[in-house]
């Protein structure tokens, strides 16, 4: 994307929303940590998004939510039209709205399903008025309480997508969606520290055994290969964005031998550690 085809709004640098209208072909090829929350709605365009190391296809109409720490790259795409909301923990909390919102684990911070939503054309509708009500409060005069209203029409916008979510994809029921959400963002909270199934299955009152059948019957990866792809994802970010050796890598993880750690990154990426920051 050229800077001089996008129009930014921006409050105190702790949100902003990006108006893309332009036809172009662009290609990144260099990933990047994504450093604050970010909404990506493409609503006119096509192309294919590298998002921790998977592919992503699109084609008209779909937003994509990235959490800080996710890696991003552009493999190509050609834009008319799109958005892209990006906000800090200061300005909107994910955890702290989720018991209002219940974005986070759906829209955010679920780095094992990286989550998408394409709207109808009625959502469509509703989730371009919402744009349109922040640019008008981007503009305002009245600073007086412009924090308010911009979170307030974020929040809007949040919300609708979840419930877009909700309607056009496959949501598990409550007490499935409970433990899996439970499980992941207790992954998500102790993966550097916490190895096995059982650590994880007694911190939720629930045994080994359970745990790894509730997996099998909503069809899901097993809780160890659940573990276990999370620490690979984390070992990647640091090969490439970090500047710690494989050895510090592997302590910061939470393994005290590296060799081990090295046969546990290549049985799992069919590359060893340095050839796969080599690559990148």
């Amino acid at each position: 994307m050229a800077v001089q085809d996008i129009s930014t709004y921006s409050y105190k640098d702790i949100f902003s929303l990006s108006v893309i209208q332009f036809e172009k072909a662009c290609v990144f090829h260099k990933p990047e940590q994504v450093d604050a929350y970010s909404i990506y709605w493409i609503k006119e365009g096509k192309g294919i998004y590298n998002i921790d190391f998977e592919s992503y296809a699109f084609d008209d109409n779909v937003l994509f939510f990235l959490s800080p720490g996710q890696v991003f790259s552009v493999e190509s795409e050609k834009i008319k039209e799109a958005y892209k909301l990006t906000f800090v923990r200061d300005f909107y909390c994910i955890q702290t709205h989720d018991k209002e919102v219940a974005c986070n684990g759906v829209l955010f911070n679920n780095v094992y399903e990286t989550p998408f939503v394409k709207p109808c054309e009625n959502d469509t509708q509703k989730l371009q008025s919402i744009l349109e009500s922040l640019i008008d409060e981007f503009k305002t005069d009245d600073v007086a309480a412009q924090y308010d209203m911009l979170q307030t029409y974020l929040k809007q916008f949040i919300i609708h997508s979840v419930r877009v979510k909700k309607e056009y994809h496959i949501i598990k029921d409550d007490n499935e969606t409970k433990l899996f959400k439970d499980f992941s963002l207790l992954v998500e909270q102790n993966f550097k520290t916490l190895h096995s199934v059982t650590n994880y299955a007694n911190r939720l009152g629930v045994s080994p055994k359970s745990l790894t059948k509730h997996f099998q019957n909503i069809g899901s990866q097993t809780p160890s290969d659940f573990i276990k792809n999370r620490i690979v994802l984390e070992a990647q970010r640091q090969l490439i964005y970090s500047t710690d050796s494989v050895k510090q890598i592997a302590y910061d993880l939470g393994f005290n031998d590296s060799a081990y750690f090295t046969r546990f990154f290549k049985k799992a990426t069919s590359k060893s550690p340095l050839q796969f920051k080599k690559e990148y």
